[in-house]
């Protein structure tokens, strides 16, 4: 399967501004179902330097910096992207971790092979007791997978999908409360679930191809919970999925806001607006 994803993210400035450094989060992060058939990556204005880089959460991303001063700055990449079958249910995870857990009405799981590393995916914003909710899910479910899954299809069920385009994420608990939400909000509340019982998640910024979105020419988010002997697991709330070869993420990271695509400053008193733009087209099965 062939598709073609286009890209564009388009600021523009009241006035004359001078652009500082910036990081483009727009280079895919290597999965093994898909490889890259074609690439096209244009900048304007038009960078004093560029490099690729590598950082702590292990993303790759684009360096850039500028000279002179301009009202415009836009970005547009072009990939085209040959996708191979994956199976997200093909693994088998550590009993270890199932073990760990207490027998308490809700399970605490720990890390006990990885626990420095797993500190900063089980950070949570909010001390949220989702103990209700999270029980009769736990109580129909024949271990953790099929936890996972379950509360998956509940929150899919649930929690209907908006499309909003202000650049914020909501607050676990207010997306909970008014039990909506968009791609970002649904991923980060479950997560901040998952954390609330001791399962290491971290938040995913990329493109999903799949019809059966309604927002299908934004980026989308979803999230992954680490289990030992697996990996890390993709989980979309928004479809109720687990993530397969549909998938294509641009960046990994514990804190939702680190996998934003463009990171930067500009200089002057000017105000900013941004538009942003992507569409996904399948041109070969």
């Amino acid at each position: 399967m062939l598709i073609q994803v286009h890209h564009q993210t388009h600021y523009t400035y009241t006035e004359k501004v001078g652009l500082g450094v910036h990081q483009l989060y727009l280079l895919p992060q290597y999965r093994p179902h898909f490889r890259i058939k074609n690439q096209e990556i244009k900048i304007d204005p038009q960078p004093e330097g560029k490099h690729d880089r590598q950082d702590l959460a292990g993303n790759w991303y684009q360096q850039v910096w500028f000279s002179g001063e301009t009202d415009n700055f836009q970005i547009q990449t072009d990939w085209v992207f040959e996708l191979y079958p994956f199976n997200p249910f093909g693994f088998i995870i550590d009993h270890d971790l199932e073990q760990s857990a207490r027998e308490d009405d809700l399970p605490m799981f720990q890390y006990r092979k990885s626990e420095e590393f797993s500190r900063p995916f089980l950070i949570r914003p909010e001390a949220v007791d989702y103990q209700s909710f999270l029980l009769p899910i736990r109580e129909k479910s024949n271990g953790l997978v099929d936890f996972l899954v379950n509360l998956t299809q509940e929150i899919y069920q649930n929690w209907p999908h908006l499309v909003r385009h202000e650049q914020n994420i909501w607050q676990p608990s207010f997306t909970f409360s008014e039990k909506k939400g968009s791609c970002r909000d649904l991923a980060w509340m479950q997560m901040n679930m998952l954390r609330s019982m001791g399962l290491a998640c971290r938040f995913v910024s990329g493109y999903a191809f799949n019809p059966k979105l309604d927002d299908g020419h934004e980026l989308h988010a979803w999230m992954e919970v680490f289990l030992p002997g697996a990996g890390w697991i993709g989980l979309d709330p928004s479809l109720g999925l687990l993530t397969d070869h549909h998938y294509i993420p641009l960046a990994v990271h514990p804190e939702p806001y680190e996998t934003m695509p463009v990171k930067g400053s500009y200089f002057g008193k000017a105000e900013s607006s941004l538009h942003t733009f992507v569409d996904l087209k399948l041109i070969e099965h």
